[in-house]
């Protein structure tokens, strides 16, 4: 299953280092499947988004993602991808870049013919570099949120509404961030997306968040609030939430938090493991 962590450190530049792909520790973690793709998005003091990904099509790929980077920023996107759709290629993997924004996504999506039709319709196909349907989806995102005057929250309430009546959906889990916002969504209940609301106080110890792949660490971060999103809780942490089926979460610069829950239960068109092809079933498991 895909990996996706996004941290918010508020309105100032704070500086983590992170590993895409801890290497294995032991024999029952190196008989699992090895991802297909790893990245990292920031941006700099400008607001300029920055990307490093790399598909791991190969051994000595994962040295890029096995190797520390150290980088400094207000929000912080990361990605480890197993395949459901589109080659092992650069352009398939996450986080991507539309008009300024990261997002990375963990979840399957049908009836892309139709989704790349709609698309079309919005005028946005041109974004569209790769064959994954997470691209897709960003791009409906980007689209609605185009035609809501930047409003980037209306965007993915408008976007996942349409797809969740419109297109079969196994997973749409996903987190998209700005220089100054980041947004999660947990939807529908078939994947878990755990919250975390860091506030750390002078006897805080440096963040050191570690989940099945991505690990971050920040001595920066033991002095200011943070708020973590994270496919898995990545340390003992008690504060770690569950987000619920259909909850939106959004983050402001000032780690403002608010949640709302503005889609239906479950799609009109629920896929179950049965639905999918043998990769994307793969791609799919815990």
């Amino acid at each position: 299953m895909c990996r996706l962590f996004g941290l918010h450190a508020g309105p100032r530049p704070v500086r983590a280092t992170f590993w895409l792909v801890d290497a294995p520790d032991s024999l029952s973690v190196q008989s699992r499947r090895e991802p297909d793709g790893a990245g990292i998005g920031t941006f700099d003091t400008s607001g300029k988004a920055h990307v490093a990904k790399q598909p791991l099509a190969a051994w000595e790929d994962h040295a890029f993602a096995r190797a520390a980077r150290d980088l400094k920023s207000t929000t912080f996107l990361a990605h480890v991808r197993y395949a459901s759709t589109g080659a092992l290629t650069m352009v398939n993997t996450h986080p991507f870049e539309q008009d300024g924004r990261l997002f990375a996504h963990n979840g399957v999506l049908h009836g892309l013919e139709q989704l790349d039709q709609r698309l079309n319709e919005l005028g946005v196909m041109d974004l569209v570099l790769g064959q994954s349907d997470s691209e897709r989806l960003f791009a409906l995102i980007t689209a609605e949120a185009r035609r809501a005057g930047g409003d980037v929250g209306t965007g993915i309430v408008e976007a996942i509404n349409w797809v969740a009546r419109e297109l079969p959906v196994f997973s749409l889990n996903f987190i998209l961030a700005t220089a100054t916002d980041m947004w999660a969504l947990r939807y529908p209940a078939t994947h878990e997306l755990y919250a975390l609301e860091r506030h750390p106080t002078t006897a805080s110890a440096p963040l050191d968040a570690r989940s099945h792949r991505i690990h971050t660490k920040s001595t920066e971060l033991s002095r200011s609030p943070h708020v973590l999103f994270a496919t898995e809780p990545m340390d003992p942490n008690p504060g770690w939430r569950p987000m619920a089926s259909g909850e939106l979460v959004h983050v402001g610069q000032d780690l403002a938090i608010t949640s709302s829950m503005p889609f239906p239960d479950v799609p009109a068109q629920l896929l179950t493991f049965a639905d999918l092809e043998p990769t994307a079933a793969a791609s799919q498991q815990p």
